[in-house]
């Protein structure tokens, strides 16, 4: 049986669904792994690309647009999420597209949020459980900075009634530049054991799984770097430092930090900061009834001892003098460029159990599902942040202030805390109606009870805040009044829910037209409270409403759909960190507002003749700001308000455009390429600063030598863009009237992936 590689069916903003995509959205597309997990050897119907194609991490899903901020990333394994929240536990710690899956697909934003309670497209995996017969994988990637990934399943049967089924996954990745402070930019394991008991003639299974991860991933932290900004949207590289393969971080990783938890001062390395493990039990059970009716009842828990994760950030990019009073790590003033850099420290334990059950059958025309989600998830989370003052080069020197000090500004910059739980009950139903031949009507809906009891710190943080301390703070007025830092305890039980109807009519054999509505509604999540929080008058129902609508067309050779889409989030809750402009000096602002995004997308598989395959996706929306704006007083007494009401949301294109041609040079040899465009981006709140459209590129050939072994070659970013993406760090006040003063001016921010050749083998056994 010839490989089927990792390759989903799924569209970057909205995509349409067609009479035939609709039929087979309950469909798994199988995985198999390979070189960049991309291309497929055998065609799936429907539009094809690969979430784990990520030009900006290569070991989580990418984000599919859709026209908002991206909320979390959305993993499900074995209809249960992969980790209930990545705020805190992070994706990439627990789950990897490794060999332990058998079935990968894709929720629609329609069907996720009647399954899960969330609109957003959802990355659906299922393990690997076994057959009779003993089969194995081995599979083994590598590229030219040295990263080597080892990734083993074997699964067989015992007997009769059993099946086994047991993966490790090993990755060491150095990076694309010496980290110094770590031996690699990700080390990453992964462990699956599981067995399956067969019963009533093979009708039902039930199977009892353990997973097993520890991973420590220091390089998460460093993939900021600074840059020449030149005003026109592009960036030129600093001299000596080229962007991707050098690193923004310090040589040495010795840092001292203020414990949010008691004040106490206290030493240690960023290495030792970052590490990640957890356990997993999970039971699953399947069971085919006699009258057609489909019922499984899945369940797992997770305990993850250590959820920690470090970030970094940035602020002005300024010049000083030995007169300035800094100090180099020889004794020595310094003079140059600097940048005031901020590092939070986060740490975390997570426990969650959480279960779902579905009845599915049908009943003539009708599809019946019935589900039922119970997920509890237990988080105990704290974090604090400090300042330094880093030179601007490879391996920034922490330079030695003129108070004597390294380190300032302890958790004044959103330092977290948050002890609590929260809960969801739901029930969902859905009916996939086929009303006649040519008329299909899709409907669906959930009401779900939330209760969420969590300790959190409402207090406006400054230098030195923790829990235990003692605060003066002022009132408009000029009094004081004194406040003891202490945790308060926040209780919410509150009704969510969500509907959607979708109703699609062919006109003719080809030619038809379609439409959809979808509504979900939720209230402030466990982790939105770790920061100073909503208060009680600001706690709003948060609403997101879907509604698209248009026409498809398909013959023998072409699968053409067209479709305008509107989406909208209200009471968006974000804790921004506002920089007063031309200083390093930030303050920690709570922001709830609205956004609204109508667009535009087309999408297109091509085939026009045998072996040549084409996917093709334009996409134009317009994501705004609404009900956006906030008032900063800095340290010194002065004030600046930020308005992005109307404004063009940060970090989301207004153009994205996919080209996915593939050709198959014989049965056994497939090349591929995937572009992928996004158009200008807007890098501050003001859209003030903006980053021009770049390209995303990939590309490979893979070759099944025979049906034991399979081998590819790929190349990632093979265009070299080397340009940044995301927002430019301490812009955030910068208007357009002052955007021309920052022409071939100095900043940090994010960037691509650098140029890399990745190699792979696959050997099945």
């Amino acid at each position: 049986m010839k490989p089927k590689f990792f390759y989903l069916a799924m569209a970057s903003f909205l995509p349409a669904l067609t009479q035939q995509a609709d039929a087979k959205q309950a469909k798994h597309i199988h995985l198999q792994q390979d070189s960049l997990k991309t291309e497929t050897s055998q065609k799936p119907e429907g539009s094809e690309r690969n979430v784990m194609l990520n030009a900006s991490d290569a070991n989580k899903p990418r984000e599919i647009q859709i026209g908002l901020p991206s909320e979390d990333v959305n993993v499900y394994e074995n209809g249960l999420p992969a980790v209930y929240s990545s705020a805190v536990h992070r994706l990439a710690a627990h789950w990897r597209s490794d060999a332990s899956l058998g079935e990968v697909g894709l929720l629609t934003p329609s069907e996720s949020a009647i399954m899960t309670g969330n609109i957003a497209y959802s990355v659906n995996s299922f393990s690997k459980l076994g057959q009779k017969e003993f089969k194995g994988i081995l599979n083994y990637r590598a590229n030219h900075f040295g990263m080597q990934q080892f990734d083993l399943n074997v699964s067989g049967g015992i007997g009769d009634k059993w099946l086994y089924t047991a993966s490790a996954y090993q990755n060491f990745d150095p990076g694309s530049f010496d980290l110094k402070i770590d031996e690699y930019s990700d080390r990453t394991q992964l462990y699956h054991a599981g067995l399956t008991r067969l019963f009533n003639n093979n009708k039902g299974k039930i199977t009892l799984m353990y997973k097993y991860a520890n991973s420590r991933n220091p390089g998460n932290f460093f993939n900021q770097a600074p840059f020449i900004y030149t005003g026109d949207g592009s960036v030129k590289e600093l001299p000596g430092f080229p962007l991707g393969t050098t690193s923004y971080g310090p040589k040495n990783g010795d840092i001292e930090y203020m414990d949010i938890m008691d004040g106490q001062m206290k030493k240690a390395n960023l290495k030792d900061l970052t590490h990640n493990r957890s356990h997993e039990v999970a039971l699953l059970t399947d069971y085919a009834c006699d009258n057609g009716m489909r019922w499984t009842l899945n369940m797992k828990y997770m305990n993850a001892p250590e959820a920690n994760y470090v970030d970094f950030g940035g602020s002005t990019i300024s010049r000083i003098t030995a007169t300035d009073g800094y100090i180099d790590g020889d004794g020595n003033p310094f003079e140059g460029l600097v940048e005031g850099r901020r590092t939070w420290l986060h740490a975390g334990k997570v426990q969650n159990f959480l279960a779902t059950s579905e009845l599915q059958k049908q009943f003539g025309r009708h599809g019946l599902r019935l589900g039922l989600n119970e997920w509890y998830y237990h988080l105990d989370y704290h974090s604090s942040s400090f300042q330094w003052i880093g030179s601007v080069q490879e391996y920034p020197e922490i330079l030695t202030g003129p108070d004597g000090k390294k380190f300032r500004g302890f958790n004044e910059l959103s330092p977290e805390y948050t002890v609590g739980y929260e809960n969801k009950l739901a029930l969902y139903l859905t009916d996939n109606w086929q009303i006649a031949p040519n008329l299909n009507l899709y409907y669906g809906g959930r009401l779900e009870y939330y209760r969420m009891s969590a300790d959190q710190i409402p207090y406006t943080r400054y230098p030195g805040f923790h829990i235990g301390d003692v605060h003066t703070y002022s009132n408009a007025d000029g009094s004081t009044y004194t406040e003891t830092i202490a945790p308060h305890k926040v209780v919410k039980d509150k009704l969510n829910y969500a509907a959607t109807a979708r109703i699609t009519y062919n006109m003719t054999k080809e030619f038809g037209i379609t439409a959809d509505g979808t509504i979900a509604t939720r209230f402030p999540r466990i982790n939105e409270y770790a920061g100073t929080g909503p208060t009680e008058d600001q706690y709003n129902r948060v609403t997101i409403p879907l509604v698209r609508g248009g026409l498809f067309y398909k013959n023998n050779w072409i699968d053409l759909t067209s479709m305008v889409t509107y989406i909208a989030k209200s009471n968006n809750i974000d804790q921004q960190n506002i920089t007063k402009p031309g200083t390093t000096e930030s303050k920690t602002t709570l922001l709830i507002y609205d956004i609204q995004t109508l667009g535009w997308t087309t999408s297109a598989e091509i085939d026009p003749f045998k072996g040549f395959h084409l996917h093709a996706l334009f996409t134009y929306q317009k994501p705004v700001y609404n009900n956006y704006e906030a008032t900063v007083t800095f340290n010194d007494g002065s004030t600046q308000t930020l308005n992005a009401n109307g404004n063009i949301v940060k970090e989301i294109p207004q153009i994205l455009l996919e080209l996915d041609p593939s050709y198959n040079i014989t049965d056994d040899l497939r090349v591929w390429l995937s572009f992928r465009y996004f158009g200008k981006t807007y890098a501050n709140l003001t859209d003030a600063l903006y980053f021009n459209g770049r390209w995303e590129t990939f590309g490979g050939v893979n070759w099944n030598v025979n049906k034991h072994l399979s081998l590819g070659v790929g190349v990632i970013n093979f265009l070299n863009q080397k340009g940044a993406s995301g927002t430019i760090s301490g812009s955030e006040l910068i208007s357009k009237e002052e955007a021309a003063q920052f022409n071939n001016t100095y900043m940090s921010g994010t960037y691509l992936r650098p140029f890399t050749i990745e190699f792979s083998a696959s050997i099945k056994f």
